[in-house]
């Protein structure tokens, strides 16, 4: 029976993903780097940290790669503060209250920083639902390298056998089956160009599973 459930944030429990690329092509032009849609894509579900590693290498950038995470949380940081249209996902709230009330036990796993995720999670009032929060800028290596997953699933009271993933990205999902985790891939609208086809199960909307399907998935 499953006993723990393992979020993924962006795309997932709320979508950040508008003012991410607001502030990343802002740099970019800042740079004078010209990143193509299709090289955009490919870095969802990495880390800002990695995204500047390859970036550095790809357009031989002078810059140190920590100023320009510093620049590019300061640019996502001020859109954050007056984007007034920043939603949870629709139907994910009532899914971790369900679950929640029935003593599912809810980790964060997320590419995101410490500091996004406490901006998302103090804007939500979403901790006292979480036991733990995990921050992709703690690891060396991004999705789809297992590592996050598999210290989420550390943290799990029960076995990683009787844990479950929710991902909406390639890299996401890659990861998860990597850590050998079950892994519920949502099909999100705003996730584009993403392939699900390695999850376990897929779903459209968040209505589509509720404590009892999600207890019986393994």
């Amino acid at each position: 029976m499953i006993q723990t459930v393992i979020f993924d944030m962006d795309g997932v429990i709320v979508d950040t993903e508008p003012v991410h690329k607001f502030a990343y092509y802002q740099h970019f032009n800042e740079l004078g780097i010209l990143v193509t849609e299709e090289m955009y894509t490919s870095f969802t579900g990495n880390s800002t940290r990695n995204i500047f590693q390859k970036l550095k290498v790809q357009f031989d950038l002078p810059h140190d790669v920590e100023d320009l995470i510093l620049r590019k949380r300061h640019l996502f940081n001020e859109a954050f503060d007056v984007k007034p249209d920043l939603y949870l996902v629709e139907g994910v709230f009532e899914l971790i209250q369900d679950l929640y009330a029935n003593g599912m036990q809810l980790i964060l796993a997320s590419s995101a920083s410490n500091g996004t995720i406490e901006r998302i999670f103090n804007r939500f009032d979403l901790h006292s639902y979480f036991t733990h929060k995990v921050s992709g800028e703690d690891f060396p290596k991004s999705k789809p390298h297992p590592a996050i997953f598999e210290h989420a699933a550390s943290l799990s009271l029960a076995p990683k056998e009787n844990c479950i993933v929710i991902e909406d990205s390639t890299n996401g999902i890659e990861a998860a089956v990597g850590a050998g985790i079950f892994c519920v891939g949502y099909d999100s609208f705003h996730s584009k160009n993403q392939d699900l086809s390695k999850a376990d199960l897929i779903i459209q909307h968040f209505n589509e599973l509720n404590f009892n399907r999600v207890k019986s998935l393994v």
